[in-house]
């Protein structure tokens, strides 16, 4: 435990030398203040604030990790010479680029709500859930980056999958979906969107908020399903579980391509 964190110790102060991550809080910083003082109430506010954090979050996320990891190549190498065990370098890498990510997105959010002045127990539940899903979706595609990265030699191989990957679960999956839909309208598709909704951590952390909000008009077929299903407080539960799943699996997966990656 000692050694992981002082491999998170030195990626953390490795991490914050670069700038990118103030300017990472102060793009969240800007769009919300500026939201706050011409998109109204702080509903209005969050639910536009989504829409950012559906696109912005999974692309940073996942071109980053795959960049750092990339670049770190002599780091590595550097550690491995030492009797350390991967386990160690590979969560203390991992970790120390998703602290700085997940602070500079919760503290771009957070601060502009907190001298808005719209405190209201109601809102510090949307907030909540907000920042919950962009802390979810921040970890699943740095976890992503990873695999991705530790699976191909190649760096511009490695970044083109992980930008086709951020399109395919942005944009693409969910024409595809539709077109799923339209072609199967005749019989009963509940249980099958359902089943697709997990298979989409960007979909979960859209139904997560949308159902915080309860939202009919926004919340599209899949987030209807999910509200027939679960109701507003055991959907939002299977969202968060089912977003740890999506984090746990390509940490897991990545991990065991880099204890057996010769470098």
């Amino acid at each position: 435990m000692n050694i992981t964190l002082k491999i998170i110790k030195y990626e953390l102060q490795d991490v914050l030398r670069g700038k990118w991550i103030i300017f990472y809080s102060l793009l969240f910083w800007i769009i919300t203040d500026t939201l706050f003082r011409f998109g109204g109430d702080t509903s209005r506010v969050l639910v536009s604030l989504m829409n950012v954090v559906l696109i912005v979050i999974p692309l940073v996320s996942i071109i980053f990790g795959s960049l750092y990891l990339y670049n770190s190549r002599e780091f590595i190498e550097l550690f491995l010479c030492q009797p350390l065990d991967r386990k160690h370098l590979y969560f203390g890498m991992y970790m120390g680029v998703a602290v700085p990510l997940v602070s500079g997105f919760i503290a771009g959010i957070l601060i502009p709500v907190l001298y808005s002045g719209q405190n209201s127990p109601e809102n510090w539940q949307a907030v909540v859930i907000l920042l919950l899903s962009g802390t979810g979706l921040t970890l699943i595609f740095l976890a992503l980056s990873f695999f991705i990265s530790v699976s191909n030699q190649d760096r511009i191989k490695g970044l083109g999958i992980a930008v086709l990957l951020w399109l395919f679960f942005t944009v693409i999956y969910d024409g595809l979906l539709l077109v799923f839909i339209y072609i199967f309208a005749d019989y009963p598709l509940d249980k099958a969107v359902l089943v697709l909704s997990f298979l989409n951590p960007v979909d979960l952390a859209r139904v997560l908020l949308l159902m915080e909000f309860d939202i009919s008009a926004l919340m599209g077929y899949t987030g209807a399903v999910f509200q027939n299903f679960f109701g507003s407080s055991q959907g939002i539960m299977v969202s968060v579980i089912s977003m740890l799943v999506w984090i746990s699996i390509p940490l897991y997966f990545g991990l065991r391509r880099f204890i057996k990656k010769d470098f």
